[in-house]
């Protein structure tokens, strides 16, 4: 059994200033079927985030169905759809039932029968070849009861071990263990924050307070490999090579610009995980960081040479100088004016200015206010955190965990 593992994709996401993203998931997606049909992929498991919101724009919907209806001419057979913590579960699971008729399972939550979430998937013979334990991103409401009056880190051993009796009840549904027994593998997904794993500044917190508890100890040993999504960077959990991440196939902020883009292609024979190996993901749009002085930023805006994407860069642009923000802005204008924006585009501008010494040692205050900054720049985390800069001190933690707690839930 052939199985490729991708997650993360974020479909609709608009980047800073409201940019969109489209054009760059409609190559990935080409790519994507293209990429199955010659690896000839039996199996495609997608752990979660397929949009990027709960309410995704009607863009966003065409991309997804028109890449499962795309997927019928691959010969992959079967498709695992589980949710992430971006999606809606309504969403998702509002076309699950016409759309098993095209053999695409989704999960969008947990379902109401506890062993809806292990499926049993046909090799080519029409024999059960493969068991997908079919776990979304589980919810607060899913992994615990709540106890009024619970301290942060009550709540946190509660959700812990909420998530590894999940895993560890899937492990024991009678179909699981009674085919790992017959020589079956088993495949295991889950969208969630796993120890020790290095995250970006494009993940939305998830399981309030609860960040890098699940260690790879807390997926059961009948598991032969662990398909997760949430965290944007491909890597392994615990160095184990069966517990992964694939990571998102775009770079999803600036601060993604050096994490390969990659998908995982694995291989099941004898009922074990025998070969995996990353296939890198052609990029169709670069994003770019110019950091320096004034005169190293202009250099370098004016010789980025774009040989090799299809679509412009986005670029983010951050100066050191001892000029004022508006002699900044001015020189920086006359540079930007001058690019070919089909090449290069400039999103992001910041300023800091540099720190001149006192004749008494003292230093002056530096301006490192944005050149240009909109409300589309900061995260809902972000803005709120700046709202509570005008509550006590000693309330903000609480407040910030209620606000993290609501932020999942919707």
């Amino acid at each position: 059994m052939r199985v490729l593992h991708t997650a993360d994709w974020h479909l609709g996401q608009r980047f800073i200033q409201g940019h969109e993203r489209t054009d760059e998931h409609r190559h990935f997606l080409e790519w994507l079927v293209q990429t199955v049909r010659e690896q000839q992929v039996e199996v495609l498991v997608v752990a979660g985030d397929i949009f990027d919101t709960g309410s995704p724009s009607n863009q966003a919907l065409e991309l997804y169905y028109s890449f499962l209806l795309s997927m019928r001419g691959t010969g992959c057979r079967d498709v695992v759809v589980v949710g992430g913590n971006h999606d809606s579960p309504a969403t998702l699971n509002a076309p699950a039932r016409l759309l098993r008729h095209l053999r695409v399972h989704v999960v969008g939550c947990v379902p109401d029968c506890f062993e809806e979430q292990v499926l049993v998937l046909d090799d080519a013979q029409g024999k059960p070849g493969l068991v997908v334990c079919a776990v979304p991103f589980l919810r607060d409401r899913d992994v615990r009861l709540s106890v009024p009056g619970e301290t942060a880190e009550e709540r946190e051993a509660r959700i812990k071990q909420g998530i590894a009796d999940h895993y560890a009840r899937c492990a024991e549904v009678e179909q699981v263990w009674q085919l790992k027994d017959l020589g079956l593998p088993v495949l295991a997904t889950g969208h969630l924050y796993a120890a020790g794993a290095a995250p970006s500044d494009s993940e939305r917190t998830i399981h309030v307070g609860n960040l890098g508890q699940i260690t790879a100890d807390h997926f059961p040993a009948v598991f032969d490999y662990v398909a997760l999504g949430h965290l944007h960077r491909p890597q392994r959990v615990g160095g184990r090579e069966h517990i992964r991440y694939s990571g998102s196939p775009i770079p999803l902020s600036f601060s993604e610009i050096d994490h390969p883009k990659e998908v995982l292609l694995l291989d099941f024979q004898g009922g074990k995980l025998t070969e995996l190996q990353s296939l890198p993901v052609p990029g169709a749009r670069r994003l770019v960081r110019f950091h320096g002085t004034l005169q190293e930023v202009t250099e370098g805006l004016t010789a980025y040479d774009n040989t090799g994407y299809p679509l412009p860069a986005w670029a983010d642009v951050q100066i050191h100088s001892e000029l004022t923000q508006l002699e900044v802005a001015d020189a920086l204008l006359t540079v930007i004016q001058a690019l070919d924006r089909q090449q290069l585009e400039v999103l992001a501008r910041r300023h800091f200015r540099l720190v001149k010494l006192r004749a008494l040692g003292q230093a002056e205050e530096t301006d490192d206010t944005p050149l240009t900054r909109s409300l589309h720049d900061f995260t809902e985390r972000e803005v709120f955190e700046q709202r509570l800069e005008a509550e006590p001190e000693a309330s903000r933690a609480e407040l910030l965990r209620t606000f993290d707690e609501l932020l999942e839930r919707m």
